[in-house]
């Protein structure tokens, strides 16, 4: 049993007030808050070991590099990767995918085929459409199912030899669909196609383990995870991260620089240009330490507790329609009440104090496929309660009789 008052007792901003309310964050799924555990990480290191890391003999700079490949080693361990060099630190899930996008696009061919799903963040589409673009490859596109599954049967035909990269995200964002990505994986392999897994919505709900799924690439950012934005993580199978060029140039990534001839830094160095964010990085660290500390196994139960809760109280409201019905779910809700547009919702309810996001949640083709122009959604986290899901269905029928 999680005690809750004591986590949200760690949670600074969930003590403040919004219209004079007290703050209701169901806005989980685009960014989590922050413990002030992370916050203090970040304080300390601005306030006593502010230096660049790997560059100098000085005091400092050997604190803040011990502290920063520290968090590299406590993400691995996280993630169970084989080695540390394995754990590229990154801006965030973006910048990991763009990453591994770039990277092959000297490893593919124009007779090569990649393969997306349909229930995937713009983040993880449009890099593999440009990628295309330049190779000459094609997408193609596993269909997803009106409950907001993917269709594996069709999978299964999309796959054969000319497949060289499957990418598909963990949990939808958009639907909160848990997607079967050990068994995605395990079809790719068969073709001998690698495989990138889009983790930035499963990491906070579920603890992955990257050998045991046997991905090539798996990728997050932490401002879902607890901590601070504007950093993330890329894992890579050793063997594929040294048959990728370097995504950037720039100092840390070089081994010997000569006009004549540029030789690369050894992992991770080789994919880590310039000077990276080193409080977020060791923020980063704290958080996933706080994270485990409560359990993700205790977390994932507790969650679904209220996502049961909330599903139940939503459906009793006339003219519900809740998209993404599927049995193995994250703690993510959306929905449309009939005749009434989500900004309008959305827009009520924030009066109220209650934060949800309203919009296509950066996913245009899962509303395309059930024609809206969106969804408001609900994204819920450990430190939420029931007592703030009755705040939200309130809220949600006050909206429904003004805009009715």
């Amino acid at each position: 049993m999680l005690d809750i008052n004591k986590i949200r007792g760690d949670f600074p901003i969930l003590h403040r007030k919004v219209n004079g309310k007290p703050l209701v964050y169901f806005d989980n799924a685009a960014t989590s808050q922050t413990p002030r555990a992370v916050i203090d990480s970040i304080v300390d290191y601005y306030s006593n070991y502010n230096a660049n890391i790997h560059r100098g003999v000085h005091t400092l700079s050997q604190e803040a590099t011990n502290a920063y490949e520290g968090a590299r080693q406590k993400i691995q361990k996280h993630f169970n990767a084989a080695k540390s060099h394995e754990i590229i630190l990154t801006s965030g899930t973006t910048h990991g995918i763009n990453m591994v996008a770039t990277g092959f696009t000297d490893l593919l061919n124009a007779d090569d085929e990649i393969i997306v799903s349909a229930l995937e963040h713009h983040s993880n589409i449009v890099p593999w459409q440009m990628l295309c673009e330049k190779t000459g490859a094609t997408l193609k596109v596993i269909p997803m199912t009106d409950e907001g599954s993917l269709d594996m049967e069709v999978y299964k035909d999309l796959l054969s030899e000319k497949t060289k990269l499957v990418f598909v995200n963990h949990v939808s964002n958009a639907l909160g669909t848990i997607n079967p990505v050990k068994q995605i994986i395990d079809m790719a392999h068969h073709y001998g196609a690698a495989v990138l897994i889009d983790g930035a919505q499963a990491t906070p709900h579920i603890k992955p383990d990257v050998q045991e799924l046997d991905c090539e690439f798996y990728t997050c950012s932490a401002h879902k995870l607890c901590g601070p934005t504007g950093v993330g993580m890329i894992y890579g199978k050793e063997e594929w991260l040294n048959k990728l060029p370097p995504y950037q140039g720039g100092g840390e990534m070089i081994s010997e620089v000569t006009f004549e001839k540029t030789t690369y830094a050894d992992l991770p160095h080789k994919f880590e240009a310039g000077t990276p964010n080193i409080a977020g990085v060791i923020a980063f660290g704290v958080a996933l330490d706080y994270m485990n500390r409560i359990g993700f196994d205790e977390i994932a139960a507790y969650e679904n507790e209220l996502l049961e809760y909330a599903t139940e109280k939503l459906l009793s409201i006339e003219g519900m329609k809740l998209y993404g019905t599927v049995q193995e779910k994250a703690s993510v809700i959306s929905f449309n009440i009939e005749g009434i547009h989500p900004y309008d919702i959305g827009s009520i309810v924030d009066k109220l104090g209650i934060a949800v996001r309203t919009g296509h949640h950066c996913a245009q083709p899962i509303m395309d496929y059930y024609k809206i122009p969106g969804t408001v959604r609900a994204s819920f986290s450990f430190y939420n309660t029931k007592e703030e899901i009755d705040l939200f269905i309130e809220a949600v029928l006050k909206a429904k009789s003004m805009l009715s």
